[in-house]
């Protein structure tokens, strides 16, 4: 059946694209809360210094980390509060945390300090 083996053939060169891609994809890693606190530890001398953040799906953002009520709960299931872009100047004035987003930690792939 000579017929059979090019089909064969392409299932296996689909077989191999399909691993490749799974291997690209999983070197793209997220960060544990372990991870963003030691960050923020070593890295933020006071709560007002923005922090540039990197995301696995969307563009990176630079805010500041919220130290709320709730910050030892959230920072457990690896969810932060953060205040970004035009609403900085707003909570540093009020210290309000509605102007806070909430984001998952695990998106993120990458913390640096301005």
């Amino acid at each position: 059946m000579p017929g059979n083996q090019p089909k064969l053939h392409l299932l296996k060169k689909e077989e191999h694209i399909s691993a490749n891609l799974t291997c690209v994809e999983s070197k793209i890693t997220f960060m544990t809360n372990d991870q963003i606190e030691k960050f923020l530890v070593n890295h933020s001398t006071s709560e007002d210094q923005p922090v540039k953040i990197f995301f696995k799906t969307r563009s990176t953002v630079e805010g500041i980390f919220v130290r709320a009520n709730d910050y030892a709960e959230l920072k457990s299931k690896n969810f932060w509060r953060i205040v970004t872009g035009m609403n900085l100047e707003n909570y540093r004035k009020s210290k309000d945390i509605s102007h806070a987003r909430m984001f998952n930690g695990a998106e993120f792939t990458k913390l640096s300090a301005k």
